[in-house]
C-alpha cells in the first residue's frame, strides 16, 4: 500500500516547532498566505471524503508564528479504536528545511496523541521533469519515463527523499500504484507566458483541432450543477471505451462540486463543448491559490472528428492563465513510453500542449512508534491488499 507540500514559513535553525489543532479560521488565514497548497488540502476536501474524519493543525514557533499547516483525515480501523492518519498532497511546510525532524517529530507525538497507529503523508517537491520533446522522442518499445535522463532533478526533492528514507520513512507503491494520487503528472507552465505563447507552444496537431473545433462550430461554455449527470453520462462512456474505471459515483461529484464551490464560488468548474445543442465533452478543473487543476474529462464516442476535448482544453488552459495561475496541471499520466501500451494514448494527448512530465516524490508511509502501532500497520496492509 502506500501523500504535495508548499513551502511555509522560513523557521531559523534554533526554532522548535509544536503542532496543534487548528480553527477553521485560523487555518484559511493560513492557506491565504501559502496560495500554492493543493486544493487536497483545502478544508472543503474533508467534506468530500465520506467515511473519513478531519482535524485542521499547524506547526507554531516559539513566538505564535504558523510556519506550517495541514489537513489530516483519519480513518479508523475496523474492530479498533486507532486510525490511518493521511495528509493528502500535505502538509504545506518548508521542506527545504534540512532539519526535517522539527517538523515530522511533532507531527508524529500529535498523530499519535490522537489515536494513529501509521501516517502516510505527500511532499509536494517535484523529484523530477522531463519536457514534452524528450518524452515524445524516448517512446519506444517497453521504455519507460524512468528510462530517459531527466531534464532536470529537483535538489530539495532530492534531498528530501533521502532524509525520508533515513528516517524510516518508506515510499508506497511502485511507478504506477500504491499511491491515492498519482506519481507521475504534466504541468504547463504559465508563469511569464502570453497566450501566444501557449499557442505556439502547442504542437502543430493541437493547433490543428483546436482550429477544426473553431470551424465546426463547438463551443465552449462552463456549466452548472445541473450539469453533472451529463458529465457522469460521458464519463462512463469515456471509462469503456479507454479501459479503466475510477470507481466514483454521480453522488460524489455532486457532493464535491457542493462542498469545494461552498468554500469558494468558482473553485471547481463544469467545462462543456456543445455542438449542434449536444454535448459531446465535459471537463472539470479546480482553483485553489495560484494553482488550477484539470482534474476529469469525458466525452462521447460519436462526432469525435470535430473534437471538441481539444477545444475545451484551450478554453481551459486560457481561462487559468487568465485567473493569473502559475501552472495548468493536467494530473496523472502513465509512466509508460510504450506505444503498444493503452494508456499511451493519453500521455500522448497531453504532450501535444509542451509542458512537462514531473516526478512527484510520491507518498511515504510509516508506523507510529509502538510495538503494537506497528504489528496494526502489518495487519492494516494486508487489509488494504484483501480489498
Amino acid at each position: 500500500m502506500c501523500a504535495l507540500l508548499v513551502t511555509g514559513a522560513p523557521v531559523g535553525r534554533d526554532q522548535g516547532l509544536e503542532v496543534r489543532s487548528l480553527s477553521l479560521a485560523e487555518y484559511r488565514w493560513f492557506l491565504a498566505g501559502h496560495r500554492r497548497a493543493s486544493f487536497l488540502q483545502y478544508p472543503s476536501w474533508a467534506e468530500v471524503k465520506d467515511g473519513w474524519r478531519s482535524e485542521l493543525v499547524g506547526w507554531q514557533t516559539p513566538s505564535g508564528e504558523l510556519a506550517g499547516g495541514a489537513l489530516v483525515l483519519y480513518r479508523q480501523f475496523p474492530g479498533t479504536r486507532k486510525y490511518f492518519a493521511y495528509l493528502p498532497e500535505g502538509p504545506v511546510a518548508d521542506w527545504s528545511d534540512p532539519h526535517l525532524g522539527r517538523w515530522l517529530d511533532p507531527l508524529m507525538r500529535h498523530l499519535r496523541a490522537a489515536g494513529a497507529f501509521a501516517v502516510r503523508i505527500g511532499p509536494t517537491p517535484a523529484y523530477r521533469r522531463w519536457d514534452a520533446a524528450e518524452v515524445k522522442a524516448g517512446a519506444g518499445p517497453g521504455r519507460r519515463i524512468s528510462d530517459l535522463l531527466a531534464t532536470e532533478v529537483d535538489p530539495v526533492g532530492a534531498a528530501l527523499a533521502d532524509r525520508l528514507r533515513t528516517r524510516g520513512w518508506r515510499r508506497c507503491g511502485g511507478e504506477d500504484d500504491g499511491d491515492a494520487q498519482p506519481r507521475h503528472v504534466f504541468r504547463v507552465p504559465l508563469t511569464g507566458r502570453n497566450l501566444d505563447d501557449l499557442w505556439s507552444g502547442l504542437n502543430q496537431e493541437w493547433r490543428r483541432n483546436i482550429r477544426k473545433a473553431n470551424k465546426s462550430g463547438v463551443e465552449t461554455v462552463i456549466g452548472s450543477g445541473a450539469d453533472l449527470p451529463e458529465f457522469y453520462r460521458l464519463l462512463r462512456i469515456t471509462e469503456e471505451r479507454d479501459g479503466f474505471r475510477l470507481g466514483r459515483s454521480l453522488a460524489y461529484y455532486q457532493q464535491q462540486y457542493t462542498a469545494l464551490n461552498a468554500e469558494e464560488p468558482g473553485r471547481m468548474r463544469l467545462y462543456l463543448a456543445r455542438h449542434q445543442g449536444e454535448i459531446l465533452a465535459a471537463h472539470t478543473m479546480i482553483v485553489a491559490g495560484n494553482r488550477v487543476w484539470y482534474q476529469t474529462g469525458a466525452s462521447a464516442d460519436h462526432r469525435r472528428e470535430v473534437r471538441p476535448s481539444n477545444a475545451l482544453q484551450w478554453r481551459m488552459m486560457s481561462d487559468a492563465h487568465s485567473l493569473g495561475a502559475d501552472e495548468y496541471d493536467m494530473r496523472g499520466v502513465p509512466s509508460t513510453l510504450d506505444p503498444d501500451d493503452r494508456s499511451f494514448g493519453l500521455l500522448r494527448w497531453k504532450l501535444g500542449t509542451g509542458g512537462q512530465v514531473v516526478e512527484t516524490l510520491g507518498e511515504w508511509e510509516t508506523p507510529v512508534a509502538g510495538a503494537a502501532n506497528h504489528a496494526l500497520y502489518r495487519a492494516f496492509q494486508a487489509y488494504l491488499a484483501r480489498r
